[in-house]
């Protein structure tokens, strides 16, 4: 029996369009409108879809874990995320979570926030610990 494949993400919104903007920018990809409520974003094998969850009447609930994002140019991601203010200001592990700092599991990483609350980080990808 094989392990099942995890393919998409949804990230609750209230604004499709200013979540769309954001993550546009932020990942430095236009992604693709599904639907009038839905934006999808390719990231490798996965799909992190945004999904406007006014029509309902409902605000967005943020995720409660990171959405960790493998990079290339980890330095170039965060004069982005800086640029647009969405750096974190938690600490992690006694450092600033929204400075790069290689972290004890030994990732290069930064972590930022979107303006509905979702927790994201930015790893370099020639540092990713998997467990492995």
């Amino acid at each position: 029996m094989s392990a099942p494949t995890l393919f998409r993400v949804l990230l609750e919104v209230t604004d499709i369009e200013k979540a769309t903007s954001f993550y546009a920018e932020l990942l430095g990809d236009p992604g693709r409108r599904v639907h009038a409520g839905r934006h999808y974003f390719d990231c490798g094998d996965v799909i992190v879809g945004l999904v406007d969850v006014s029509p309902s009447g409902r605000m967005a609930k943020p995720i409660p874990q990171h959405l960790y994002f493998a990079v290339a140019d980890l330095e170039g991601f965060h004069r982005r995320a800086h640029a647009m203010a969405a750096l974190s200001d938690e600490k992690v592990h006694g450092e600033s979570g929204g400075e790069i700092a290689t972290r004890p599991w030994g990732e290069r990483s930064f972590y930022a926030r979107d303006p509905y609350g979702n927790l994201v980080c930015f790893v370099d990808e020639k540092t990713l610990f998997t467990g492995r």
